[in-house]
Formats: structure tokens, C-alpha cells, sequence
């Protein structure tokens, strides 16, 4: 009689507890949801802003009679005017020109680094990846004496091919840390046998690691083509006219003039200078998290 009634309360206490777990999951997703739906509000709003500045005359923007959020006369003048801008285009190419050169060679310098310092165990090599990975934390504004003086010496102020000597300083050492953890997870089985079988380090870089760690490498080329990309500060030092300068410098310096501002168009400009990183984000999103999830946390 006593089991039975000990069943019973068992039964009893477990009928209890299934709908106290289902309310605080219920509640646990209804927080998680909560807290995501006031970040994702406070990602969009500016951006959707820009997008309904850039749909606006610059007569409608100034007049300032109807809501922000509004457009009363929808127009796409704003993007045809700068498509047809020599100076915008100019500053196109020189973006485009620019990244694809620190790409490749923040890449090159990123993957043979993260190999030596991930897999040929020397004398030091902790050390040292610590080390390079500190460089990525020194404030951009420290540098602007040192790289100037550099890039004078070599006579290229006013150049954007100085940029290619610069933005990899940014790019090179986080991609490396990210590659020295991915290439850290790669089971050592794999280069002892192919040790074993006569191949040499270069042969196993290319032929096993490479392939094995390409979510790595995916996500350290869009790390390195977002610093290019959008680098603000370098070349709003160095660069001073028209026919070098990038999209994100050329943007404001074209379109501001003392205190006339065209919203319009600055509005207009930023989102076409977003779309390129925003649509490599999106396809290739989840090679991104894989290669930093990685490289947080192995090494």
C-alpha cells in the first residue's frame, strides 16, 4: 500500500514538474526573443533611415514638413547621379583596386604565419602568436605618425597603392589568430602521416591543411575584406584628392561642401559602399561563424 501511494506521489510530483520546466522554457524563449527583437530594431533603424533619405529630394529633405520616415515623392535620382559621377566611380575602383590587393596579400602572410606558428612547433612560437595577436589591439591613432613617415619615405602620400601597405597591419594579425586555431583543431595524425609518406611542409600546406581549414580561411578573408573595405581613418590622413581616394573617404569629402550637406546622395552613397560586404555576409555567413568559433577556441 505504501508503494502505491509512493507511485502515486511520484506520478503527482512529476506531472507538477513537466508544466513548471514548459513555463520557464516558455519564458526563457519569450527574454531571448525580447532581448533579440530590441537589438535587431536598434541594427535596422538606421539603416532603414538611410534608405528612406536616399528615396527623397533634396527639396523634400530640407522642407522638413512630413515625418523623417516618410517619403511623400519616392526617387531614385540620388542613386542615378552618383552612378553616373565620375569622382564616385573613381572612388569605386580605388575601393575595389584596394581591397582585392590587401585580400590577397593579408591571406598569403596570414596563412603561412598561422601554419608556421600552428603546426611547426619552434622554439618560441607561443610566444610569438601571442605576440601578433597583441598587435591587433594598438589603437589605430597611435600609428599615424610612424606610417606617415614610412609612406613619405617612400613617396606615396596621396597614393591609395599606400593603402595596400597599411590595411594589412589591421587585417594580418587577427586573421592570423584565427587561422593559428584553426589549423590548431586539424588532427596531427594527418601531417605525421603525410611525414611518413615523404611530403614536405609546403606540400602538406597546400594539399591538406588548406582544404581541411577553408571555413577558416573563408572567414578570415571576409574579416580582411571588411577592414579594407570600410577603413575610415587612413584614408581620411593620407589621401587628399579626387582621383585616390576611396569610397568611404570620397563619399564625404565629394558630397559635403562647408555647410552644405547632401543627404540625399551621402545616404545614397553609404548604402551602395554597405551593399558589397552586406552580400558577402549574407552568403557566406555561416563559414564566418565557423572560422571564428574555431579560432577562439583551439590554439
Amino acid at each position: 500500500m505504501s508503494a502505491a501511494a509512493s507511485a502515486a506521489g511520484t506520478a503527482a510530483t512529476r506531472r507538477r514538474r513537466v508544466p513548471s520546466l514548459a513555463r520557464q522554457r516558455r519564458w526563457a524563449l519569450w527574454g531571448a526573443y525580447s532581448a533579440l527583437g530590441v537589438f535587431v530594431f536598434m541594427f535596422l533603424v538606421p539603416p532603414f533611415y538611410m534608405l528612406v533619405t536616399s528615396l527623397k529630394t533634396s527639396a523634400e529633405i530640407s522642407e522638413q514638413r512630413t515625418s523623417p520616415w516618410l517619403v511623400a515623392h519616392p526617387t531614385l535620382a540620388n542613386y542615378f547621379d552618383l552612378i553616373s559621377n565620375d569622382n564616385f566611380r573613381s572612388f569605386f575602383l580605388n575601393s575595389a583596386k584596394v581591397t582585392i590587393c590587401v585580400v590577397a596579400l593579408s591571406m598569403v602572410i596570414s596563412v603561412l604565419a598561422a601554419f608556421a606558428l600552428a603546426r611547426m612547433r619552434f622554439f618560441g612560437s607561443s610566444v610569438l602568436a601571442t605576440g601578433v595577436f597583441l598587435t591587433y589591439l594598438i589603437p589605430d591613432s597611435l600609428l599615424f605618425i610612424p606610417f606617415f613617415r614610412i609612406i613619405g619615405k617612400l613617396g606615396l602620400v596621396n597614393n591609395a597603392w599606400a593603402m595596400v601597405l597599411i590595411y594589412p597591419t589591421l587585417a594580418v594579425p587577427f586573421c592570423t589568430w584565427i587561422m593559428i586555431g584553426y589549423f590548431a583543431s586539424i588532427p596531427k595524425e594527418l601531417d605525421e602521416a603525410a611525414l611518413i609518406d615523404g611530403a614536405g611542409w609546403l606540400q602538406m600546406l597546400f594539399r591538406i591543411f588548406i582544404p581541411v581549414a577553408m571555413p577558416g580561411i573563408i572567414a578570415a578573408t571576409i574579416f580582411a575584406f571588411t577592414v579594407s573595405w570600410g577603413q575610415f581613418i587612413y584614408p581620411l590622413a593620407y589621401l587628399y584628392s579626387s582621383d585616390q581616394m576611396v569610397l568611404t573617404v570620397g563619399i564625404i569629402s565629394d558630397l559635403i561642401r562647408a555647410d552644405v550637406f547632401q543627404w540625399g546622395k551621402i545616404m545614397a552613397g553609404s548604402l551602395m559602399a554597405a551593399a558589397p560586404p552586406v552580400v558577402i555576409y549574407a552568403f557566406l555567413m555561416d563559414y564566418y561563424i565557423a572560422g571564428l568559433t574555431a579560432g577562439a577556441t583551439k590554439g
